[in-house]
């Protein structure tokens, strides 16, 4: 009788345990499990040949400098325009026939698979300011699809966006001054936090990089 009592009660022990096992240990284990962390960029960790000598020394706390731009529809866009943002940037030109259709395309992409994102934003910056005016610019956001306000392509002073792309981003292997020989090509999608941050450097020709730039902006969003 009470052997009988004993299996009865040891059954419902089971059974406890085993949805407990099921259930719960899963949920402790995604409480207490590492969280993913995209590594924080600074001069030093980049490859020295991107970095300007002026800013390499810097092993901490680096974050995109202040910006003063103007975008397809000819508006003033500054880092303000960015504040608690995630957001991509790059640099192309338009009369660019070789790399830059391509990541106009995986840009414009990128922009539709985040188009309900409010936290997401898109900037990209011309290399040949003086040729790229602002109805050239409004040409191109057209023929790429840009959404006003969520993909700011943009203009300026030359020296002000290479100094950017060499202080700033780390976007480019070649030295240079800004000035009238100097000359920007890059296929470099560089990902900054709401920090302004940089947080990853990606292939904007490569589709396969694209899902990764997909894929780390959910690992930065959950850091959130």
């Amino acid at each position: 009788m009470y052997l009988i009592e004993f299996f009865k009660k040891s059954k419902s022990t089971f059974i406890f345990l085993f949805f407990f096992t099921l259930i719960f240990l899963p949920i402790l284990y995604f409480l207490v499990k590492p969280k993913s962390k995209l590594p924080v960029y600074n001069p030093v960790d980049v490859n020295p040949r991107l970095v300007d000598d002026a800013v390499k020394h810097i092993s901490r706390d680096h974050r995109i400098g202040d910006f003063h731009l103007i975008n397809q529809n000819g508006d003033s866009i500054s880092k303000s325009d960015f504040e608690g943002k995630i957001y991509i940037a790059d640099f192309f030109f338009t009369r660019c026939q070789t790399i830059c259709p391509i990541m106009a395309i995986n840009m414009s992409e990128l922009q539709e698979y985040y188009k309900e994102d409010d936290d997401l934003k898109f900037l990209s910056h011309s290399v040949t300011p003086d040729i790229d005016s602002v109805s050239v610019l409004r040409a191109y956001a057209d023929k790429n699809n840009a959404i006003d306000g969520k993909w700011e392509i943009t203009t300026g002073k030359k020296t002000h966006i290479y100094e950017l792309a060499r202080k700033s981003y780390f976007a480019v292997l070649d030295e240079g001054d800004g000035g009238e020989q100097d000359f920007i090509h890059t296929e470099q999608f560089v990902l900054v936090d709401k920090q302004k941050q940089i947080r990853g450097f990606y292939d904007g020709t490569d589709a396969r990089e694209i899902e990764r730039i997909i894929k780390d902006i959910e690992v930065l969003k959950s850091e959130d």
